[in-house]
């Protein structure tokens, strides 16, 4: 030895940035108010499991930001600090949570307290964290699971004063028993899909931005199960969807996130909000006859196909010009008079079927949602075409469907395999 003493070098990229969660107004960052569109991500692929490589977590996060998606949960457990990272560089707002999910047996506590505190320790210094989810839809015993709440928020507070603490509850009630020893209250709900219908979630909506206007809420998870290759051309408000897990369409997903997402954007109570999930993940194998998969995502699992409600948040959310027609996996048709649904945020589109112009639309859920209505097809191949223009952004989109009377292709628990109608225009 020389007698020289060699120091390695630690490098810790510094951010600061303000949040504040203000009741019944929103968050706010560095003091302006900031849109909070939520998606959550598993962190998971085919063959893979969850050791991901980086160029895996960077194509997430792309298809995140194309999105428009300014906030992400990242559910239920710690992800990569590679992926925090780059979060602080992108931009995003996390919340970050333990794997405390479900169940209780009274045996969490020395593990819960472990993982809360290495998550805080680890990650303190990510400036694109702004909350700490203490636990995910855990019940009873109601003692027990009060008093471990509470515990994990005192360690929270003392590890990191500064940030906010989340607990969330699967039931509708925002006062429960188990619910608010945090600082907010996170709200899982899933209207039309486990229970009651689509719908319900307006009037769930009304009444708890009456009764509960005083409480720090956060709609934590919403979602629908769409296998693309389910297709239905008419989809009800109906509830309880997925008791027939053999058949998950498409389209009751698009419907599920049209009306849940319009509801959001009308009730201030929810100062954020989360839908579930941004991809399709694994699940258990089960006797069903089905993949072990869970299809709520808005992009498949493989990361290769846009589902249509990816595309209703894209035209909602990002600053992108959008235009986008839905039930394009829908090819082959039964109803000779249909609606025709379109995404636009650069205007009014003008719509062409067969090269004839349809004018009577009616607006959806928010104002890029154009409904045109009774649209009459022709026996065999319809040329669905729509176009938009907004200053430099000239977009155009088309499809093919086919109208056959008493198809019996039409309704399907198959769907259509070979998609022709490619999305032509982003």
């Amino acid at each position: 030895m020389d007698g020289n003493i060699i120091l390695d070098e630690v490098v810790q990229p510094l951010g600061i940035r303000k949040f504040e969660l203000r009741t019944g107004e929103g968050f706010f960052l560095n003091g302006v108010k900031y849109p909070m569109y939520g998606v959550t991500r598993h962190q998971d692929r085919w063959g893979k499991g969850s050791a991901l490589s980086n160029a895996d977590h960077d194509e997430d996060l792309a298809i995140i930001k194309e999105m428009g998606a300014t906030t992400i949960r990242l559910a239920h457990y710690q992800q990569s600090d590679y992926f925090y990272a780059k979060c602080d560089s992108i931009g995003f707002i996390v919340w970050a949570e333990i794997p405390f999910v479900n169940r209780v047996t009274t045996l969490e506590e020395a593990n819960a307290k472990q993982q809360l505190t290495e998550l805080i320790r680890q990650n303190y210094n990510h400036p694109s964290i702004y909350i700490w989810g203490l636990h995910n839809e855990v019940y009873t015993p109601n003692a027990y699971t009060i008093e471990l709440t509470t515990k994990l928020n005192d360690l929270a507070k003392t590890e990191d004063p500064y940030r906010y603490t989340v607990q969330v509850s699967g039931y509708n009630v925002i006062n429960h028993a188990v619910n608010n020893n945090a600082d907010v209250q996170g709200i899982n709900h899933y209207f039309g899909w486990y229970n009651g219908v689509i719908r319900d979630v307006n009037k769930w909506a009304d009444q708890i931005s009456k009764d509960f206007k005083d409480y720090k809420i956060i709609f934590s998870e919403y979602g629908a199960e769409a296998n693309p290759n389910h297709q239905q051309e008419v989809v009800g408000d109906v509830g309880n969807q997925w008791a027939n897990p053999a058949f998950f369409p498409e389209e009751f997903s698009t419907k599920f996130h049209e009306i849940h997402w319009g509801t959001i954007k009308r009730h201030p109570i929810f100062l954020a909000s989360y839908l579930w999930n941004t991809f399709d993940f694994a699940t258990p194998i089960t006797a069903l006859n089905v993949e072990p998969r869970n299809y709520k995502g808005l992009v498949t699992f493989d990361r290769k196909l846009k589902k249509d409600p990816f595309y209703w948040y894209k035209a909602n959310w990002s600053k992108q010009p959008v235009l986008y027609l839905t039930q394009r996996r829908v090819v082959e048709r039964a109803n000779e008079v249909t609606p025709i649904t379109v995404y636009s945020n650069i205007g009014t589109p003008t719509l062409w079927v067969n090269g004839v112009e349809i004018k009577n639309y009616v607006m959806g859920e928010t104002d890029v949602h154009y409904i045109f209505q009774n649209v009459k097809l022709r026996e065999g191949d319809n040329i669905v075409q729509v176009k938009a223009s907004k200053g430099e952004a000239q977009l155009e989109d088309k499809i093919t469907w086919h109208y056959l009377k008493q198809n019996p292709k039409a309704i399907s628990k198959d769907g259509p395999t070979d998609n022709k109608n490619e999305h032509i225009g982003l």
